[in-house]
């Protein structure tokens, strides 16, 4: 196995305490690298790493600069994208087919922020108060630490890293301690790029030994996490006691709902897409299917003959639909979650526990599991699972619709499936979610803001929006006047 290391103020180090863990490789479910277990003398080592770059030749750049220097680095990431998806499908058991995809569309993220860079503008102000010229700066806040979940490491570090950057911030990114090791390959690039040294910073290791003493550093300005809603609760309880800025892209029990006047074929594709690929484990997840009562049968036969033929498998084949729970305890808080439904009185009609197929090897398999019967206050309808688990809920008309899918304390994502064009701007008007796709689901882009209602986060990440999340704004005053007035009233 290799025994990787961490990246700080531009060299290669090991942990100062000198530990290491293993990444466990979720298909096969053996350990396949080590990975520095950093602690705080680290955590202090690459904050003081940034806080230099950031006040030194970072600050220094113009900002076309640095928009040549993330166009730079996409072209490199571009040329790579087929190892690091490799690399991430390893460790986390996604489908290289969905990880080829994702790494060749991250360097637009790069593209994107680095015509950005260039593009932040204050304003004049045409003031109220004679003899005086106002005008505003936006500036960066300084060192933003970065912490990003395990499902998606690359992509979902990318919406941090190329608008962080863009407004001249530096950055220390600590990945999940389940998939770092795509991370270490992702930042050797920052290196061939050009970026000064400690510029972006990479630091390993578990939450409270690592996470934690980022998110208090005095140091540190901002704290951009993603993650689960009660993970995402304390690191917020944190950076607010350091009155830090933050950005929180947390969880979902996103609602897919289907009208009796849908084009049922497409809204089943489109239910599967939302609940089993990525085997139900990203933030978006369709985990509640909504069905209008009159078509509520038939949508159900049509969904379960086509998750019936998902083929399970080693994620590294590109013919493979359905991999592995990317961890051991995840894997077995989804078991958990199945449990829980059937003692409430849902129906399993598909799926239902552990894969059993040969083509599942020792990984950590779940068979797509479809529950019917479902009430909306059941856990298995509120709480969010994480796996490839989907709940069936019928409804009777537009009203039930909305009090149902807003009736969770989540609001990252919608889906709505319906050829009436006033039904589907309604109902993108009155659902409480960050996101509504109406005749598709999960797509995302560079360009549109992502983020959640409620307890689903805070903030937004992609577009023009996300930059504005790395920046402050401050506002000049000068006289021109060449007269002072009295000194003793405000002017």
């Amino acid at each position: 196995m290799k025994k990787h290391q961490m990246l700080i103020a531009g060299k290669w180090v090991d942990p100062a305490g000198g530990e290491w863990f293993e990444s466990l490789n979720p298909f096969t479910g053996a350990a396949w690298a080590l990975v520095p277990r950093g602690g705080k003398e680290d955590v202090d080592l690459a904050v003081a790493a940034a806080k230099a770059a950031y006040e030194g030749p970072w600050r220094k750049l113009t900002a076309s600069a640095r928009g040549d220097l993330l166009r730079k680095f996409a072209e490199l990431v571009a040329a790579e994208a087929d190892k690091l998806a490799e690399i991430e499908t390893t460790d986390n058991g996604k489908l290289i087919a969905e990880m080829r995809g994702q790494l060749k569309y991250v360097p637009q993220w790069f593209h994107y922020f680095g015509g950005l860079a260039d593009k932040v503008e204050g304003r004049v102000i045409p003031i109220d108060k004679p003899g005086v010229f106002n005008f505003t700066r936006e500036e960066p806040l300084g060192v933003v630490v970065a912490i990003t979940p395990w499902n998606s490491p690359l992509l979902l570090a990318t919406w941090k890293l190329a608008p962080a950057l863009a407004a001249g911030n530096t950055v220390v990114w600590k990945p999940s301690e389940f998939s770092s090791v795509s991370a270490f390959a992702f930042a050797q690039l920052f290196e061939r790029a050009g970026f000064p040294p400690g510029v972006v910073n990479v630091i390993t290791g578990y939450g409270n030994e690592v996470g934690e003493p980022l998110i208090t550093h005095r140091d540190v300005a901002k704290v951009a996490f993603t993650g689960g809603d009660r993970t995402g609760e304390h690191v917020y309880q944190l950076a607010a006691k350091g009155i830090k800025r933050i950005t929180l892209e947390l969880g979902g029990k996103s609602a897919n709902i289907v009208f009796d006047d849908a084009d049922i074929d497409e809204a089943v594709k489109g239910v599967v897409s939302g609940i089993f690929a990525a085997t139900g484990q990203t933030c978006i997840a369709g985990s509640r299917a909504l069905i209008h009562r009159s078509i509520h049968d038939k949508f159900v036969e049509k969904l379960l003959a086509l998750a019936k033929t998902a083929r399970m498998g080693n994620p590294l084949d590109a013919n493979t639909q359905v991999g592995p729970i990317t961890t051991q305890p995840q894997y077995q808080k989804v078991l958990d979650y199945i449990r829980i439904a059937n003692e409430e009185g849902a129906v399993c009609r598909l799926g239902g526990g552990p894969a059993s197929r040969p083509e599942c090897g020792s990984g950590w398999f779940i068979e797509p599991t479809i529950f019917t019967g479902v009430k909306p206050q059941m856990r298995i309808a509120q709480e969010e699972v994480f796996g490839p688990v989907l709940s069936i809920i019928p409804f009777d008309d537009e009203e039930e619709a909305i009090r149902v899918a807003n009736g969770t304390v989540y609001g990252l994502a919608a889906g709505v499936w319906t050829t009436s064009i006033r039904r589907a701007l309604m109902m993108a008007e009155r659902l409480e979610a960050g996101t509504v796709w109406v005749n598709t689901y999960r797509a995302v882009s560079y360009m549109s803001p992502f983020g959640g209602y409620k307890r689903s986060g805070i903030g937004r990440e992609s577009g023009i929006d996300a930059i504005r999340e790395y920046l402050q704004t401050k506002s000049v005053w000068i006289d021109i006047a060449g007269s002072a007035p009295n000194p003793f009233v405000m002017r």
